[in-house]
């Protein structure tokens, strides 16, 4: 994924300028014809890539269930850290 969304921007007017370059030239066997229809798709992917905002990608929810927990389970989880005391059991040798 891209670091940020103007790495995607920069991305996107790159395969859109390796679009507009090879709409204007024609190659043997159909290639630039079928170079153009997979940039075409390229552009659309990327633009809809920006549309998306990454908190709508992860859920609507975002920290509703967290803050449903509390502090107490917080200061919990804190002190089984503190002592190793989380997780799961170990295995029994044998």
């Amino acid at each position: 994924m891209a670091k940020s969304k103007s790495d995607l921007r920069a991305l996107r007017n790159l395969i859109s300028e390796a679009h507009l370059i090879l709409s204007t030239t024609t190659l043997p066997e159909s290639r630039s014809q079928r170079a153009h229809e997979l940039l075409r798709s390229a552009v659309a992917l990327a633009d809809d890539l920006l549309m998306i905002r990454p908190a709508a990608a992860l859920g609507k929810r975002g920290g509703m269930k967290t803050a449903e927990r509390g502090p107490e389970y917080f200061k919990r989880i804190a002190a089984m850290r503190k002592t190793r005391a989380g997780g799961r059991p170990r295995k029994q040798a044998g």
